[in-house]
């Protein structure tokens, strides 16, 4: 009972403070608002400011880079059991991120749950192919689980999906 109760209890925090988190998240500015507001309909904005606001010199900056991608993060990391001999000898914990065309982040939002489906084939499939096992960071092994997040991409998103980025990975043995 006593190694029982600080596990709970972190547990409890951990999941208190995720919780939290989630609530607490603003929402995710949607780009058609922005679009909507523009010198002739709001003229009491384009009256108070005699220059470029900070976000009018981003739209700016996009705009000379050819509107540029946005960057998606899923909202809660993968996590992967490796197994061996029937029992879960490790596990595999990575971040992803989505880069997508610009406008298109909600889309990612939205089709989160089957995102997250495919993601988790392919990341199983390459750790039954022994893709987790050694030097799991290799390049090769890498180009080869990132192509395959690719795929996983586009067969939910389409051609909003341009590159599946990994920002994170660990393996923890147990």
């Amino acid at each position: 009972m006593k190694k029982l109760l600080p596990i709970i209890l972190l547990l409890l925090g951990a999941g208190g403070g995720v919780g939290a988190g989630l609530f607490l998240r603003p929402p995710p500015p949607e780009p058609e608002e922005m679009a909507l507001c523009e010198a002739e309909t709001c003229p009491e904005e384009a009256a108070a400011s005699e220059g470029p606001t900070a976000g009018e010199e981003i739209a700016a900056e996009g705009e000379a880079f050819g509107g540029g991608p946005e960057y998606v993060a899923l909202q809660r990391q993968m996590i992967v059991p490796i197994v061996s001999d029937d029992q879960v000898i490790s596990l595999v914990v990575l971040s992803l991120s989505i880069e997508v065309q610009a406008g298109y982040s909600a889309d990612v939002y939205d089709r989160e749950p089957k995102l997250r489906d495919a993601f988790l084939q392919v990341l199983f499939r390459h750790a039954n192919t022994g893709g987790f096992n050694g030097a799991f960071t290799s390049g090769e092994k890498m180009n080869d689980l990132r192509k395959a997040l690719n795929g996983a991409a586009q067969q939910v998103l389409g051609a909003v999906a341009i590159q599946v980025l990994v920002t994170d990975i660990l393996r923890q043995e147990t």
